[in-house]
């Protein structure tokens, strides 16, 4: 067994069956609800634990706390014993507990650090918790990934983005999800001194181009679209995954075209994902015709016009690498005649439904 996922519920009896007999569990999983009976609550975590010190090498570590546990019964604690091993870990939804510490003071393999955070806990353990994540940060050798989700828009991150200079070298793939403006954005920054009148959102952005040059992913959403985020984009010279969701209703309708033009001609010749939304669906004749990028994966918004169509297929025909289109919205309203000249030159590029190919944050 490389997996294991547990609900906590009352499941007391498998859990040590496999505390007793499993020593190759990989990946740990763990929901926690914490409004059970205390016993029955109590004696499942200590089997739990169990679980974690018999193991050979857990990889990777997730805790979701659903209800933001206060106690964990020394489930991070056990940890120490995978410290060489543990190369993923997952904490969303939990209040601060002392415990964190353990991965803050011993362990340097954590190459993911994926978090799901909550501002409306006690001010005091709000800020542990990130003081925790921060010397976790610091103390790993090679942090590859990095993802923040906000959940609720915090406006204090207590030090957390700044904290991530010291793997610059290392980040690749970086997300940051519902979180509010934060001036970290800006000391990230090797030139701070822009004009006021950017939107605050290319803060983060500019400190992504100088502060993580290697990264491969990257999903952008609710952003306005303008050209120094083109630029930006276009220095990310090692940027394999892309989803852009942008808005563009306050930008003039040739301006829009222009801006269609330069971002497919600007994308690096590293990418292979795309995902578009509806961005640039008014033009996005005018982004295919101009777009060199050896794209494997093309995510667009719908094909409901033949002249969106039409350069749909000239781009297959001109991108031998493209494997998969997926769009949201099908072709009902092109005529049949159209619908089988379409089907007929993509013979090699499976046009699927959106949902079937889309890279999830």
């Amino acid at each position: 067994m490389s997996c294991f996922s547990v609900l906590l519920i009352n499941q007391n009896f498998s859990c040590n069956v496999l505390a007793k007999n499993n020593k190759t569990i990989s990946s740990l999983d763990l929901v926690i609800y914490s409004d059970f009976e205390s016993r029955l609550y109590h004696s499942l975590f200590h089997a739990i634990i169990r679980i974690i010190k018999l193991q050979d090498r857990i990889k990777r570590f997730s805790l979701d706390g659903e209800d933001h546990p206060k106690e964990l019964y020394g489930i991070i604690s056990a940890l120490e014993c995978q410290k060489n091993s543990l190369q993923e870990v997952i904490i969303a939804k939990c209040a601060y507990n002392k415990e964190f510490e353990v991965l803050a003071k011993n362990n340097k393999t954590i190459s993911s650090l994926d978090l799901v955070i909550y501002s409306d806990f006690e001010s005091r353990l709000y800020h542990s918790l990130f003081h925790a994540i921060i010397r976790i940060i610091k103390l790993q050798d090679r942090i590859k990934r990095f993802s923040l989700d906000g959940e609720d828009h915090p406006k204090e991150l207590y030090g957390i983005i700044s904290a991530l200079e010291c793997q610059k070298n290392s980040l690749q793939e970086v997300i940051i999800a519902k979180c509010a403006y934060n001036k970290e954005f800006e000391r990230l920054r090797f030139n701070p001194n822009n004009s006021e009148d950017i939107h605050k959102e290319l803060f983060f952005l500019e400190a992504l181009k100088s502060f993580c040059p290697n990264i491969t992913y990257l999903y952008i959403s609710n952003i306005w679209l303008s050209t120094q985020l083109l630029e930006i984009i276009g220095n990310l010279q090692k940027l394999q995954s892309l989803s852009l969701w942008c808005f563009i209703s306050d930008i003039q309708e040739e301006e829009l075209k222009i801006q269609g033009m330069q971002f497919a001609e600007i994308l690096p010749l590293t990418l292979q994902y795309l995902d578009l939304g509806d961005t640039w669906q008014p033009y996005i004749d005018i982004f295919l015709i101009h777009c060199n990028a050896p794209l494997k994966k093309l995510l667009i918004y719908h094909l409901n016009d033949e002249k969106y169509t039409r350069a749909l297929i000239e781009f297959c025909i001109r991108n031998k690498a493209l494997n998969y289109v997926g769009v949201c919205r099908y072709y009902s309203d092109l005529d049949e005649n159209f619908k089988k000249e379409v089907e007929a030159h993509f013979t090699n590029v499976a046009l699927v439904p959106r949902a079937r190919i889309v890279e999830f944050l």
